[in-house]
């Protein structure tokens, strides 16, 4: 065990902690104000409800002892076993309960990036309900066959270093899902009565919570380097140039397309270049990584034009960002990966493997298909049964009040 390693995956840890309430200001910088506390619970409750979650049985499914390649067996229940003594399947020189509250962190921030999609209109209880049923029979899933020991995508050489397919892809599509069964806000294109403008109420808020998920990113991408040494530093600095490169590339697309650059833009760019190097972030250099950012900058912003023409109200683009960004993330890292980076990993079809984008392409579609259809079904089944929506007057009204009988700001 290595007291440098495990310091720097506790910190590491923290830092993903972090961007969970982060992302509730994003998030909540860009509904109406009558639903800022709304969507700030919806993603700071995600600590509690996941939380809970991973410790009694989430953990142990996703990467407890291998059953079929597709999910872990109940032997670490309650976190029975992991103790602290490393695990060597996943880090020889962490404790494994150092592993496991590490990864708690990204079972937490997975749903939560859902609820950009149903933003002001979700009932609470059924969100909740969702989330726990989402988070058990979905996400740990997924985390089993991409990270788990004897994970059958993990098995085919998947590379995704930090959570592309089980985080952003994942999340995004079960936001897909969520917007068609859910259907639109009152007022979005002339739904309900009358036609209503969705105008960001805090920019500054949303734009705040964008510096706290870069910072946190690198906990998320840096410390899947489970260990204080070079690959992380090639991560992390990975993960800050691809940032960069999609913050300015998301704001020329739009100041060409739109003849304004917007602070909304920098911030949804900065997080399209998150999302897009994190699959790829621990397998590529420098000079990919701000390709790959350039790239995700301008397809996310094209994927968020493409959101009205095609009928869906995907509140707060999460499906343009995290879902296509995550996809554009996975198999440009098909392209770009080299051992050069990591040994461990694998080569690109740039550094001479053509088989490296199949085997992307077969975990993005599995991914995909999977959430999508297990999400849509959730979905269908609580709306026929707990309802997903509040009534049209809660919604006039705001969540702030008709749920939580609260207000973000006086009156």
């Amino acid at each position: 065990m290595n007291g440098a390693d495990t310091a720097f995956v506790l910190i590491s840890a923290a830092l993903v902690m972090l961007m969970t309430p982060g992302l509730a200001l994003f998030y909540g910088g860009m509904v109406r104000s009558k639903n800022v506390l709304g969507t700030l619970m919806q993603n700071f409750i995600m600590l509690g409800v996941v939380g809970v979650l991973w410790a009694l049985y989430g953990y142990s499914l996703a990467f407890g002892p291998d059953v079929g390649h597709v999910i872990g067996n109940l032997d670490w229940i309650g976190l029975a076993g992991v103790g602290f003594e490393p695990f060597k399947a996943y880090s020889e020189t962490i404790p494994h309960q150092t592993f496991m509250i590490y990864q708690a962190m990204f079972a937490i921030i997975t749903p939560a990036l859902i609820t950009g999609a149903f933003a002001e209109r979700m009932k609470f209880s059924t969100f909740l309900v969702f989330m726990v049923i989402w988070s058990t029979i979905v996400y740990n899933p997924v985390a089993h066959w991409v990270w788990g020991d004897g994970g059958w995508l993990k098995n085919l050489g998947a590379l995704d270093f930090a959570g592309g397919t089980v985080v952003h892809i994942n999340a995004g599509v079960a936001a897909l899902a969520a917007a068609l069964v859910m259907g639109p806000r009152r007022g979005y294109a002339g739904y309900g009565n009358g036609v209503e403008s969705f105008i960001p109420h805090n920019l500054p808020m949303t734009i705040l919570g964008a510096g706290l998920l870069w910072f946190g990113w690198f906990g998320f991408n840096a410390g899947s380097a489970l260990g204080a040494n070079a690959l992380a530093s090639s991560a992390f600095t990975a993960t800050h140039l691809a940032t960069c490169a999609a913050t300015l590339s998301w704001v020329g697309a739009e100041w060409i397309h739109r003849g304004k650059p917007t602070t909304l833009g920098a911030a949804s760019g900065a997080v399209a270049g998150l999302v897009a190097i994190t699959p790829a972030a621990g397998y590529v250099g420098p000079m990919s990584a701000m390709l790959i950012g350039l790239i995700a900058g301008v397809i996310c912003y094209l994927a968020v034009l493409v959101k009205p023409k095609l009928g869906y109200d995907d509140s707060l683009d999460v499906v343009g960002v995290h879902c296509v960004g995550g996809i554009t993330g996975a198999l440009l890292t098909g392209l770009f990966a080299t051992k050069l980076v990591n040994a461990a990993g694998g080569d690109g079809l740039f550094y001479g493997n053509p088989g490296q984008l199949w085997t992307q392409l077969i975990a993005v579609g599995v991914t995909v298909i999977y959430s999508f259809v297990i999400s849509y079904a959730l979905f269908w089944i609580l709306d026929k049964t707990m309802g997903l929506r509040v009534d049209s007057d809660a919604e006039v009204a705001g969540l702030d009040l008709s749920v939580h009988q609260e207000t973000g700001y006086s009156l």
